[in-house]
């Protein structure tokens, strides 16, 4: 991390990237996670002087990208087959030389494959976003998911991701720059969200006014059933504590309620779970859960939930592997007096039944100190010019490496 990024940010030093023009292509700006980070770097962009673009099919927040400083242009950033990916290499590359654009993000495979053609006919430096899901699969999705290697800087959301990067493109390990993430805590701070917009959370989940909520984000059924097998498991004990308390599994999709639901069913906790949309206001969840069940090893789609629950003071348990996990502070790393979570070893059920039960069974005194402890950790370690600073930080290497390339030799 640059030592100075608070005063590059402040205005107090120059970037290597001032007056440079940067493209980052999404798939759309809809209000998800992914359209969000994009506008984030936007916003850093402008404010060292550089030109964000930003290339997406369009959404929600489109307007919001403007009002930071970004320009938007359509593009159809997520189509996948063979000969439309030919069109958008042709279609990148004269838009790389109609907007004078020195460096280029491709943030998901299919926008990457294109967009790495069009920069190697134009000789302009390539950024990629490379996940650990990347190193699973056969091997056309293995083939698939390599054009996340070849940048010529790589952003990975944790070290986990980076030693998958590693094991599978050796060679573009000494590209890999790891920003795990940041978050806004004057957004997630438990003194900006007003007790209404709780009760509103509460009434969507159908939860009664009194019960604790262990909350598990699941973006998809198979995450949802490892986070049930773990509360099945407290349920079944009679000296477990769970008097009270209710699982809420938040599906992303909400045409998925039903799938889940059927899970829930099947795992024999219908009187004490349920499945339901997270809702809009994720400070609001998160403040009104007690706990926060991260049940994938597969982590790096959770790691922003470790960060946001931690800076609204929910008890975090994660899987050790990938960025959930890495994001917290646990024994052994730290002594138990100063965790911020719980991170469970490999996918062993009992092991995570045992440490939800800890972390529900906090007493008022040890919460209030461990929510303490969390957020400022996340204020000290993930703040949002941190996020900015290593990312831009990715961007300046690989602008370096092609003016390296393109020096004369000596």
């Amino acid at each position: 991390m640059s030592s100075d990024y608070r005063s590059i940010f402040r205005g107090g030093a120059a970037h290597p990237l001032s007056g440079a023009t940067v493209l980052q292509i999404a798939p759309d700006l809809e209000d998800n996670a992914l359209a969000r980070a994009t506008i984030e770097i936007a916003a850093a962009l402008t404010r060292i002087g550089a030109q964000p673009l930003v290339a997406a099919s369009g959404g929600a927040l489109v307007s919001e990208l403007q009002a930071r400083g970004g320009l938007f242009t359509p593009f159809p950033a997520d189509a996948a087959n063979p000969l439309s990916m030919a069109i958008n290499v042709r279609r990148l590359k004269r838009m790389i030389r109609a907007e004078r654009v020195d460096l280029v993000h491709a943030r998901v495979r299919a926008a990457a494959w294109p967009a790495y053609g069009a920069t190697r006919l134009t000789r302009t430096p390539f950024v990629t976003s490379y996940l650990s899901a990347y190193a699973r699969g056969g091997p056309l999705a293995l083939r698939y998911s390599s054009v996340m290697a070849r940048g010529d800087a790589i952003i990975l959301p944790s070290n986990e991701a980076a030693r998958e990067l590693a094991r599978l493109h050796p060679a573009a390990a000494g590209k890999a720059h790891v920003v795990p993430g940041g978050v806004d805590a004057r957004v997630f701070s438990p003194r900006a969200v007003a007790p209404h917009r709780v009760q509103a959370v509460r009434r969507l989940w159908d939860a009664p006014a009194d019960a604790r909520i262990a909350l598990a984000p699941a973006p998809g059924l198979t995450v949802a059933k490892r986070a049930l097998e773990a509360f099945r498991r407290l349920a079944d004990a009679p000296d477990a504590g769970l008097a009270g308390t209710r699982l809420v599994i938040a599906v992303d999709d909400a045409t998925q309620v039903k799938a889940f639901e059927a899970a829930i069913t099947a795992a024999g906790l219908g009187q004490v779970a349920r499945a339901a949309p997270l809702g809009d206001d994720r400070p609001a969840a998160l403040l009104a859960a007690s706990c926060v069940a991260l049940a994938a090893p597969e982590a790096d789609l959770l790691g922003a939930f470790a960060l946001e629950a931690q800076a609204m003071g929910a008890a975090v348990v994660a899987v050790a592997a990938g960025a959930a996990g890495e994001r917290l502070l646990a024994p052994p790393d730290v002594e138990p007096e100063r965790r911020t979570g719980w991170r469970v070893e490999g996918e062993d059920p009992e092991a995570f039944a045992a440490a939800l039960r800890e972390a529900l069974a906090l007493g008022a005194s040890a919460r209030d100190r461990l929510s303490l402890r969390a957020r400022a950790h996340v204020e000290a370690e993930y703040s949002m010019e941190r996020l900015w600073s290593l990312t831009l930080d990715a961007y300046a290497s690989a602008l370096a490496l092609h003016v390296a390339a393109r020096s004369p030799a000596r």
